[in-house]
């Protein structure tokens, strides 16, 4: 069992994940950096001044005037505010990865045009058979 691991953790696609999902984890924190720090306050001001990540519905009795104040009461809430940046956060994560793969996908059906279009020149081994046969007929 610890060599089927050992082959696992040594294979090239084992690190080549490892890579993506630390860039992946460092790239969501700076989309939700964006998110948070430039488009949703940007999106407030245009909304007439709406804190989106203070907006919340309240569900138990008491009336809170902030979401803090109500976390810190305790009081059961539903952040819609906070769900709408999640989305957006989504979005963008979401078609940045697919203009990644397009382009990727667009890489390669360049490459493999390339290698269709590249005439393939014979062996030595076919080279020396087509002499033969060559000289053979002349005979």
């Amino acid at each position: 069992m610890l060599k089927e691991f050992k082959e696992f953790a040594l294979k090239g696609n084992f690190f080549d994940m490892a890579v993506g999902i630390v860039i992946g984890a460092s790239f969501s924190t700076i989309v939700k950096s964006l998110v948070d720090d430039i488009i949703m306050p940007i999106v407030g001001f245009f909304s007439g001044g709406i804190d989106f990540k203070e907006k919340f519905i309240n569900l138990s009795d008491g009336e809170f005037e902030t979401l803090a104040a109500a976390k810190e009461a305790g009081a059961a809430a539903v952040t819609y505010g906070n769900f709408i940046s999640a989305i957006i956060t989504f979005v963008i994560v979401a078609f940045v990865l697919f203009l990644i793969v397009k382009g990727m996908n667009k890489a390669m059906a360049a490459m493999k045009e390339e290698e269709e279009a590249a005439p393939t020149e014979p062996s030595d081994e076919i080279k020396l058979l087509t002499e033969i046969r060559d000289s053979l007929s002349k005979k």
